[in-house]
């Protein structure tokens, strides 16, 4: 029986845990692949990564074993197309905030009739050789995630929710709150609301939701509440924690 591919999985709502690749390396991509997430998210949005970084960074995460998502950098056609041709089995879309916007998402993700993705010989279909069985099922196999992290998302989240096409609203929490002026502890009660909202809109359209989390302490608490992917910290945040917790552990006391 063929395993459930990547967009199946998420569509459907079965529980899937990712982290970031922000380190623009494959050995660091390919290693943490291997540590049992079920898939690598590789962030060209926010970490120092170009676009020919991007397909070695693909082939690293798929030599550890999980699967790879891409957030690109923007709404762009240009370059979801340049993730997906690099073999990516999904793409996270930033600062979604409008169903038109959303719509905009799905014609760069899938090809026609459902969209407008053009077909080239990238890495994804055999540099050209295997360029018409990868067209025939990609529209099949690609997740679509888009990112709702502004007020105005919010706002609009039924209309986004409700386009056909997007397989999975992910819950940006950190720029989310800065768009709302609730950043910090003190605006932690009007986040968490926001956050329940778009789940519960989710919810009603039938739409899978994800979540970013610093740290998998409260992923309990979201997945009651209905998140079903989450994503957790990255590679650079788990480099930058383990290595100040060692040189914790070996500085020497301090003296009286």
């Amino acid at each position: 029986m063929a395993q459930a591919t990547l967009r199946e999985r998420g569509r459907s709502g079965a529980p899937l845990a990712g982290i970031f690749a922000a380190i623009p390396h494959p050995a660091a991509a390919e290693v943490t692949a291997r540590c049992g997430f079920d898939f690598v998210c590789i962030d060209w949005e926010h970490a120092q990564i170009d676009r020919s970084e991007v397909e070695n960074l693909v082939r690293a995460v798929e030599a550890g074993g999980a699967a790879a998502m891409v957030r690109v950098p923007g709404n762009d056609a240009e370059a979801i197309a340049a993730a997906l041709d690099s073999g990516a089995q999904g793409v996270l879309v930033p600062r979604v905030s409008s169903a038109a916007e959303a719509e905009a998402a799905v014609r760069a993700t899938r090809y026609p009739p459902d969209g407008e993705r053009g077909a080239g010989p990238g890495r994804a279909s055999g540099y050209g050789y295997d360029i018409a069985a990868y067209v025939a099922g990609a529209n099949a196999r690609i997740l679509l995630a888009v990112q709702v992290e502004t007020v105005r998302a919010v706002e609009n989240i039924e209309a986004i929710a409700a386009v056909a096409g997007v397989d999975l609203v992910f819950i940006g929490p950190g720029d989310l709150a800065v768009s709302m002026g609730a950043f910090g502890p003190e605006g932690a009660g009007r986040l968490d609301a926001a956050i329940r909202s778009v789940i519960a809109a989710c919810a009603s359209a039938g739409k899978a939701v994800g979540l970013f989390r610093p740290s998998a302490d409260d992923v309990p608490v979201w997945r009651a509440a209905g998140v079903s992917l989450f994503i957790v910290a990255s590679d650079s945040m788990l480099l930058a924690g383990s290595a100040a917790a060692l040189a914790r552990a070996v500085a020497p006391p301090a003296s009286d």
